[in-house]
């Protein structure tokens, strides 16, 4: 053995804590369960064990080897060498590589044997390879032999201190060469004469395990050679551990020493990453890596074999040193050693137990560890479940090694974060919440946050609470309700400075995030680590509007922002410069919401910003600034006044200024200007984006090359925000002659703008401006309906305005000023109802007027409805309820009537003639009238006398003086008539009967007609034969009828006639609403007429000819 290391590393070196995580279980044979297994009962024959992917190898010093299955029966044995022994084996992926002694051989032999194939003639596997093996001209033992996981290199150390490598060993054992000793030519990598070889190991370059391998304290793996990519070959002596560049980049030097501590025979073995070489001397247990020593495990006593299995290190400790001499291993130890399973990583002896009988082998196979007694009796080390290592680690408290075990198992995080929930549990019960807060901090993800949160929603730990609640929304695992805990936490405990970092840090994170990414602001809003509308909700509860103002802004949360300046702040001011920066689209749905409360608050400004987002369809914020809106959807609305379901009896919110001639409107700095604007459009400038409507007749240069318009955006409808103007009649006002001016170019003043008008640049989208067709017949529709319901609207509001009553007188001077007020905006009503290009709806403008007592509209509504009757009658009914008619002015008003309408509806004279008798006094004012009334009854025959009678007998009124010479001569009018129709009738009877006896006469068969007629009705010659005569006293010559042999040509005439007026008729007969059209005009004569021409009693002529 070398010398002891320094006092310096035995100080260094880490103690380590035995546990129990193995079970000790004997192994018997499958036939004889009393017995170990039958190959392995003579312990002294083995000479090495490998496990292998095959089955488990088990070599004697017979030279025989033994294939095994897991119950250690065998699958197949042979020779490998002839009267020797095997002294090292090593496989990978089928291959074995085996080293032996042969009689008559000195030097050792190498044999490379393939497991899959067997030789038919030998019953032995595959013999690929079978050479020599000398490092010089005097033979020397192999002491150590490691095989390269792909193969590619094979090292053998010898007794006498040499290496030999051999390189491409796969490229050579898988060509095509047939011969035996085809490998390639060994190179010594390394000689030192004084110091055997007791250890090789090839550290690979598995870039996966770099990060799992054991970093000392400078961290030199890590930062040093950890990552390599290369091949490096460790060889362990008895007084050092060399390092030798194997492949890659550098390879082919000579090997470096890495440590001057060396070990004996067998105590040298990789970790379980394949990175370290771990050596065990008496003193304590080391790892080294290609820069040098990494780490060292204090376990005291002499080792004799140390191998590993998993991700543990077998240590084999015999009870008393052995004798001097190059191999620690002998065959006639029979006192008790003990083993022990150590896991370097966690500094934990997993397992240490003793075997009387002393130990022959130690292997690990099928994912357990085997100990061979030298008596032959086998015996299994078997791991426990990690659940069972665990609860073992838990009853002494040791939480952290339970982590690291947890890690070292590589179990899933569900099962490390479960640690981490118990391990915080023993802390909080001890009273370190610091501490247990750390524990729970790593278990988000796995542990339900109200868990942890429960724990510490006391008053005094609120901090650790905060602690958590942070990492949650740093991870991105928080909900709405985490994020309301913690600002909580924040306004409780009166932090401003931790909620500004809480929100303004993580909006600055997002904001990069999204910056990198291009995403944009959708993206960048995903990557928060908490939920914004919470956040904002719990700003504003807490009275921090600042904050929940700044993330709304920060993310356009538009309504989320006007909620907290509107709703909480009050900054009125503030929300209408946002609404103007928004756009139409934004600024129309939040004004339908808010508008209400910004009217009450900024009446003016807030009316000039309805009136621009209804009537400018570009930009609500001026050009410099450069804010782009785009178009909303609009909502189709009827044309029906709205103002019934508001209450505008309040007084007007401010004083009222005028625009243009005689307009009431609030004081506006935009409305003032309003008819300035359309008055000197010309001298404007407008962005094209602003416009889609040139200005005809402007100066402005034309564009070099036209370029396509932008597409018209949508104006929303002013119905939306009508109900906003409660309590704000002037300002109502105000907005809808506005609108309506910008927009549609209409106005009350000057109501008869044509269709092709020009206004300014500010509304230039008017619907007007589209009669080159280009709008879609849809909008023309909706915007045909706003502009009903925005006039519809006007005229209520004309009517509501408080008036004295125009019959009535009025008081002080108060009642005087609100009569001139009504009387103007009654002036107005009165002028939009005169007017024939204001879209107002009739109908509704009816009730209105009806329902305010607006006399002249009613009358001018009336009579643009044809509804000439009602005026009469209201006059009428107005005379009868008295009090305004003390001059006859409701009179005077039935005759002017009755002279405007009376051409068109004669019944109406009836109704007059019937007001006008109704009274002496009625019939003494209007006696004149009644007079000529009464002629032009006689003239046009409206009425028949007996009516007039009717009409004038039903009270005692009107004398029969009054009416006298009128009834003479209509009676004698009536006699003349009568004498006349006796004499029509007189001649119509003789004319009939005289029909009847030629009838009568040509219907007698026994009465022959006898024709006296000479000469030819069609040529006036002498009748000759052949001749035909008819019985309507016409004869011709035949040769003058023309084939007409049937029917007298002169009487075909006049029949054609009568058929073709009977033919009309029955086509008339069919024309139902012809013959309705003329019974509504004059009933009695239609029908008389059409039984006159036979249209109710008609013979069909088809019917006639079938006769």
């Amino acid at each position: 053995m070398a010398a002891p290391p320094s006092a310096s590393a035995g100080a260094s070196a880490e103690a380590l804590r035995t546990f129990s995580f193995f079970d000790l279980e004997r192994v018997s044979d499958v036939h004889d369960l009393a017995n170990s297994p039958e190959i392995l009962r003579n312990a002294t024959d083995i000479s090495t064990v490998v496990s292998s992917a095959a089955g488990l190898l088990v070599a004697d010093t017979h030279g025989s080897i033994h294939l095994l299955k897991p119950d250690f029966s065998p699958i197949t044995s042979w020779i490998a060498h002839v009267n020797g022994r095997v002294t090292h084996m090593v496989e990978r992926d089928g291959i074995l590589i085996t080293v032996g002694d042969e009689d008559g051989v000195r030097a050792s032999l190498l044999k490379v044997w393939e497991l899959a194939k067997i030789d038919q003639r030998t019953g032995a596997p595959n013999l690929l390879r079978s050479t020599k093996v000398q490092p010089g001209n005097r033979p020397h033992p192999v002491s150590s032999i490691a095989l390269s996981s792909s193969m590619s290199y094979l090292a053998l150390g010898f007794g006498d201190g040499t290496v030999l490598l051999y390189r491409h060993l796969d490229q050579s054992l898988f060509s095509s060469s047939s011969s035996l000793s085809a490998l390639p030519k060994p190179r010594t990598i390394h000689e030192s004469p004084t110091d055997p070889i007791t250890g090789l190991g090839f550290r690979e370059p598995d870039p996966i395990h770099d990060t799992a391998a054991t970093v000392n304290g400078s961290g030199a793996v890590g930062t040093g050679t950890g990552a390599s990519p290369n091949l490096h070959l460790f060889i362990v002596t008895t007084g050092g551990v060399w390092a030798c560049h194997v492949s890659g980049r550098g390879s082919g030097g000579a090997s470096a020493i890495v440590d001057e501590v060396g070990c004996g025979l067998g105590c040298a073995t990789m970790d379980w990453y394949r990175r370290n070489v771990v050596i065990a001397r008496d003193e304590s247990i080391y790892s080294c890596g290609i820069q040098g020593r990494e780490n060292s495990y204090a376990y005291e006593g002499q080792k004799t074999l140390i191998t590993p299995h998993l991700n543990y290190i077998i240590v084999v400790t015999p009870p008393s040193p052995p004798p001097r001499g190059l191999s620690a291993r002998q065959d006639n130890i029979s006192e008790s050693t003990r083993v022990t399973v150590v896991d370097l990583e966690n500094k934990i002896a997993a397992y240490s137990g003793t075997f009387s009988e002393g130990v022959r082998e130690v292997f690990s196979a099928w994912g357990h560890i085997y100990v061979l007694a030298n008596d032959g009796q086998l015996s299994s080390l078997k791991e426990k479940p990690t659940t069972e290592k665990l609860s073992m680690l838990y009853q002494r408290s040791l939480y952290p090694l339970a982590l690291d075990v947890a890690r070292t198992q590589r179990l899933d995080a569900s099962h490390v974060a479960d640690i981490h929930r118990q391990y915080g549990d023993y802390l909080y019960l001890k009273g370190d919440f610091d501490g247990a807060m750390h524990e729970f901090v790593q278990t988000i993800g796995q542990l339900q946050p109200s868990y942890v949160i429960r724990k510490f929603l006391d008053a005094q730990r609120i901090h650790n609470l905060t602690t958590y609640l942070q990492e949650l929304h740093t991870l991105g695992l928080a909900n709405a309700d985490h994020t309301t805990l913690l600002l909580n936490t924040y306004t409780k405990l009166k932090d401003a400075s931790r909620l500004d970092a809480f929100i303004k840090s993580e909006v600055r994170r997002s904001s990069a995030k999204e910056g990198g990414g291009g995403g944009g602001r959708g993206d960048g809003e995903e990557e928060l680590p908490f939920d914004l509308d919470t956040v904002i909700r719990v700003c504003r509860q807490a009275g921090y509007y600042e904050h929940a103002a700044y993330l709304a802004r920060k993310y356009e949360r538009h309504e989320d922002y006007l909620r907290v300046q509107i709703e909480d702040a009050g900054n009125f001011g503030e929300a209408l410069v946002y609404l103007r920066r928004l756009g139409a689209e934004a600024a129309e749905s939040n004004l339908a919401r808010y508008g209400r409360a910004m009217l009450n608050s900024l009446p003016e400004e807030t009316t000039q910003l309805l009136i621009d987002l209804c009537t400018v369809s570009g930009p609500l914020v001026p050009a410099e600034e450069d804010e782009k809106t785009s178009g909303p959807t609009r909502q189709q609305t009827t044309g029906a006044s709205y103002l019934a379901y508001l209450a505008l009896k309040g007084p007007a919110a401010a004083p009222a200024t005028t625009v243009g001639d005689d307009t009431a409107v609030p004081p506006s700095p935009s409305a003032k200007t309003v008819q300035a604007k359309l008055s000197d459009s010309p001298t404007q400038t407008a962005e094209p984006s602003r416009t889609s409507t040139p200005v005809p007749g402007g100066n402005a240069p034309a564009p070099a090359a036209p370029a396509p318009p932008p597409p018209r955006a949508k104006r929303p409808s002013p119905c939306l925000y009508f109900a906003h103007f409660v309590d704000h009649t002037a300002y109502f006002i105000t907005f809808l002659e506005t609108v309506a001016h910008r927009r549609w170019g209409q106005s009350v003043d000057a109501p008869s703008i044509s269709a092709t008008a020009t206004v300014s640049p500010s509304t230039s989208t008017m619907v007007m401006a589209d009669a080159d067709g280009t709008a879609a017949a849809a909008d023309e529709d909706v915007e045909r309906r706003d502009q009903v319901a925005v006039w519809n609207t006007l005229l209520e509001l004309y009517l509501d305005i408080p008036a004295a009553l125009a019959d009535s007188g009025g008081g002080g001077g108060g009642a005087d000023t609100d009569a001139q007020g009504g009387a103007g905006a009654r002036e107005k009503a009165l002028r939009v109802l005169q007017s024939a290009s204001l879209p107002y709806d009739p109908t509704h403008a009816l009730i209105l007027c009806t329902s305010a007592r607006f006399t002249p509209g009613l009358v001018l509504l009336w009579e643009r409805a044809g509804m000439h009757e009602d005026v009469l009658r209201f006059w009428i009914d107005r005379h009868n309820a008295g009090g305004d008619d003390a001059n006859g002015h409701a009179s005077a008003e039935v005759v002017r009537a009755l002279e405007a309408y009376g051409a068109e509806r004669p019944g109406l004279y009836a109704l007059v003639l019937r007001f006008l008798t109704s009274s002496a006094e009625l019939l003494t004012r209007h006696k004149a009238d009644v007079e000529r009334i009464l002629e032009h009854i006689e003239r046009e025959r409206i009425m028949p006398p007996l009516g007039v009678v009717q009409v004038l007998s039903r009270n005692g009124v009107a004398s029969v003086g009054l009416v006298k010479e009128w009834l003479l001569r209509r009676i004698k009018q009536s006699r003349e008539e009568i004498n006349t129709d006796q004499q029509l009738i007189n001649s119509y009877r003789l004319e009939t009967k005289t029909k009847q006896r030629q009838v009568e006469e040509l219907s007698d068969p026994e009465h022959p007609k006898v024709f006296h007629v000479t000469k030819c009705s069609s040529c006036n010659g002498q009748l000759d034969l052949p001749s035909i005569h008819f019985m309507c006293n016409h004869s011709y010559h035949q040769r003058c009828l023309f084939g007409h042999d049937n029917e007298c040509p002169t009487c075909a005439k006049q029949h054609e006639v009568v058929q073709e007026i009977r033919r009309n008729n029955e086509r008339l007969a069919d024309q139902h609403e012809l013959f309705l059209s003329e019974v509504r005009e004059n009933g009695f004569q239609a029908v008389a007429a059409g039984y006159g021409r036979g249209l109710l009693n008609l013979t069909r002529l088809d019917d006639v000819s079938t006769m």
